[in-house]
């Protein structure tokens, strides 16, 4: 039998985000939305489902005069990835 994926995670923008800052402290908006090509409205609401979840944390400031939206992984939301990626690896071994 295979484990189940955690549907919040098996969205593609949402994975992505979620690779990248499971590897790094954390990420502003500009830099996601370049990695990732998605639209600004579409990142918008795929980090508040993760912010929702408790996968990530979203911090709105400014660096200056200018608007800043900085992101980072949970200790949840590794454990969910972390999760994630074991189950995936179930999946692609299941036949070998």
């Amino acid at each position: 039998m295979f484990p189940k994926l955690d549907p919040l995670l098996h969205s593609e923008l949402r994975l992505a985000v979620m690779s990248i800052l499971a590897g790094v402290e954390s990420a502003d908006f500009t830099y996601l939305k370049k990695q990732t090509g998605a639209t600004s409205g579409n990142l918008s609401v795929q980090l508040d489902k993760l912010s929702s979840a408790g996968y990530i944390t979203v911090v709105k400031g400014f660096k200056g005069k200018m608007p800043c939206t900085t992101c980072a992984v949970t200790p949840a939301g590794l454990d969910a990835f972390g999760q994630y990626v074991t189950a995936l690896q179930e999946y692609l071994t299941a036949g070998k």
